[in-house]
Formats: structure tokens, sequence, C-alpha cells
């Protein structure tokens, strides 16, 4: 076997597909997850924390060029080190966030598979019940 015929094999099996739908699926989620936690619950934290705003805490590991804001974009850009706890915090908060997401997605998964009821049997087609019917009459001796 060649190995663009083992290859071929090896991508065209369904757990190859399956996994690629699923990693485009997971970064696009990511990013509904980024928006929902920057652009929904953080304004709400900082808010009920008098304007805490996690991302605009760091600290200066070395002094930058004179002149420039004091931001950490900016202190970035100039290719100051900083130590950008602030970042760290939002970051483990969409984690958090995400991971809690998918623990409620796949219990409610769980769930909607735990309720579905078992197939019906097949109904007995009438020769076999006739069948039946014969044979047991025959055991009875009638």
């Amino acid at each position: 076997m060649g190995f663009a015929t083992e290859f071929k094999a090896f991508a065209l099996k369904g757990n190859v597909m399956d996994l690629a739908v699923g990693v485009i699926i997971g970064a696009a989620f990511g990013k509904i997850v980024d928006s929902v936690v920057g652009d929904l619950i953080m304004p709400i934290v900082s808010k009920l924390f008098g304007g805490l705003d996690f991302t605009s805490h760091f600290i200066k590991l070395a002094d930058g060029p004179p002149g420039i804001p004091q931001t950490l974009v900016e202190l970035k850009k100039a290719g100051v080190p900083v130590f950008a706890y602030g970042s760290f915090i939002t970051v483990a908060l969409n984690f958090a966030i995400l991971a809690f997401i998918i623990f409620l997605m796949v219990k409610q998964v769980n769930k909607l598979k735990a309720e579905a009821p078992p197939p019906a049997p097949a109904a007995t087609p009438e020769d076999v019940l006739l069948l039946r019917e014969i044979r047991d009459n025959l055991k009875a001796g009638k």
C-alpha cells in the first residue's frame, strides 16, 4: 500500500472528519464564549466591583520609553516586559465559564439520552401467532 493510498484511507476515516468538525465548531464556540465573557459578564462584574477591569491590571517589570501612555497595550507595543496578571485572570475566568457551559451541555445531552424511551417490540406476525396456537393445542392434546 503506497503512502498516498494509506494517507487517503486515514484522512477519510469517520473519526478524523468528526474531529475536524469538532475543532472548527469548538473554535467558533470559543469566540462566542469570549464575547459572552468580555461583552456581557465582565462589564457586570466591573460595575458590581466599582469599575474593576481585570485586563488593565499589570506590573511593569522594566521602565518604558518616556512619553508613552502607561497602559498595558501601549507598554506591550513599546516592548516593555509586563506581568499581566489581569489578563490571566480574564482568561482563567473565560475557561471556567466555558467549562461550566460545556458541563451543562453534556449534562443535558446525557439527560436526553437517558429519557429516550426504548423502542417498542415489533408486533408478532399473525401467522406466527396462529402456529403458536396450533402448537399449544397439540401439546394440550386437543
